[in-house]
């Protein structure tokens, strides 16, 4: 019950931020791990196969556990909404990709805390957006500009399209992160939550790789390998189970204020791991 007085009040402690950075970091080097796996492994094809894994995981993990995913409680509907929006977020982020460079995909991806600040604001009502929220998410903004500055350049129409692309995917992120806040009339455990996320959109990611026929998997030496287990396991099963049960005890826009760290550790994971100029 404090817990929950906390989460109401706007306030994040101690372990939510620890467990926040934790997954910061985690997904930045999944940036890594993607652009590992892509020379392996086509990108929609690898989105929807790290889904399909992260999902088996979760069941088996659910079994052991005890929780169960498959009884009727009137949440299908909400799922479905969920699952599509999530395999949307990819869509676009890997198409943008191929248009734009990632330091312009970084700039637009991570508008997402705005929207889900003006999204908590019109559909939550325990987020009102409120003057000192908007200057940390603009002053958070500017930072992650100034991170990236070095590799912005005046865009080239091919490079709009794909910007606009990546603003199209992180509006798709922030929808979700309300809708799974809103329906909090449902009572969905986060292992339910993210099941549904996972399961739909790994049918979704998988058919739409099948039907605009990518080449699939080209290269599967064990780096590749390695860096798609990083995805499935430690990204999308482990951090993403993280990251809704936080969406069930804290308010959605503070948590989304965070994720302005993960393209900064995953600039020093590139230059660490790849040996990319930082």
């Amino acid at each position: 019950m404090a817990r929950s007085a906390r989460a109401s009040a706007g306030s994040l402690d101690a372990a939510a931020m620890a467990i926040l950075m934790a997954c910061c970091a985690a997904w930045g080097v999944n940036q890594v791990a993607i652009k590992i796996s892509n020379t392996g492994i086509s990108p929609i094809l690898g989105a929807g196969l790290r889904s399909l894994v992260a999902t088996l995981f979760l069941m088996a993990w659910c079994w052991i556990r005890g929780v169960r995913l498959f009884n009727r409680d009137g949440s299908l509907g909400h799922g479905i909404v969920i699952g599509l929006l999530f395999a949307g977020e990819f869509v676009f982020l890997y198409w943008g990709l191929v248009l734009t460079t990632a330091s312009h995909s970084v700039i637009f991806l991570y508008t997402a805390p705005f929207f889900v600040a003006v999204g908590a604001h019109l559909f939550l009502p325990d987020e009102p957006l409120r003057a000192g929220k908007v200057v940390g998410l603009a002053l958070a903004f500017a930072g992650l500009w100034l991170a990236v500055a070095d590799g912005l350049t005046f865009p080239t129409r091919r490079e709009l399209q794909g910007d606009l692309l990546e603003l199209i995917a992180a509006l798709m992120w922030a929808a979700t992160t309300v809708v799974i806040k809103r329906r909090t009339d449902l009572r969905l455990t986060p292992q339910k939550t993210l099941f549904y996320q996972l399961a739909f959109s790994a049918v979704v990611l998988i058919g739409l790789s099948l039907a605009v026929k990518e080449a699939a998997i080209t290269d599967p030496r064990p780096l590749v390998l390695i860096a798609f287990f990083y995805q499935s396991v430690l990204v999308a099963f482990v951090s993403y189970l993280a990251w809704f049960w936080l969406l069930a005890h804290y308010p959605a826009s503070n948590l989304a204020a965070f994720s302005f760290w993960t393209p900064v550790f995953g600039v020093f994971a590139g230059g660490l791991l790849l040996g990319e100029r930082i």
